[in-house]
């Protein structure tokens, strides 16, 4: 049995693609996975299953949700050891200080990572865009809602990424850790 962490992307934003937490565990379990849990009202499930293919488990997920709830919604998954190896390798340590202005995105698609490189070479000023093999890492040194990294990322449609604060992601380290 392997866990893994599903990440959806832009649900219960406003009004528009609301689920409820405890309907996304029952739809969770009706496509067969165990120990269901969620955190945070934002699509975020850590979950067991016996085979840990991302990719297929995305796509399980994003068909559930269209034909339960009416509504499309990317669906990101990864291994626990892929969450562990993008913690592990960010490559921005000063911004931890400071988790609400520091996210990582996250892709299903290891090209979708590949394309922001070109992104990162910019001079960001007091911002930062790093990549890395598991996830980018985004510093927001004036806020999320000013950052001009986060406006780039929104302008390409040339990809699927979603963003978790450092401090959600630790969570959900710790969710998938057992602590």
């Amino acid at each position: 049995m392997a866990q893994c962490i599903a990440l959806l992307r832009g649900i219960n934003v406003g009004r528009a693609k609301r689920i409820a937490m405890a309907d996304l565990r029952a739809l969770m379990e009706n496509l067969g996975f165990r120990h269901v849990r969620t955190l945070l009202n934002s699509g975020n499930v850590v979950f067991d299953t016996p085979r840990p293919n991302p990719r297929k488990i995305a796509a399980t997920i994003e068909a559930a949700i269209e034909a339960h709830c009416g509504f499309t919604a990317a669906a990101i998954v990864m291994t626990a050891a892929t969450l562990q190896t993008a913690i592990a390798g960010n490559p921005i340590a000063h911004a931890t200080k400071e988790p609400s202005k520091f996210l990582l995105g996250f892709a299903q698609d290891a090209d979708d990572l590949e394309r922001l490189r070109a992104l990162a070479e910019q001079d960001w000023k007091t911002e930062a865009l790093a990549v890395g093999g598991a996830a980018a890492y985004i510093w927001c040194a004036e806020g999320v809602l000013a950052s001009g990294v986060l406006k780039a990322l929104g302008r390409r449609k040339d990809l699927t990424l979603t963003t978790r604060n450092w401090a959600t992601v630790l969570k959900l380290q710790q969710m998938t850790s057992g602590a």
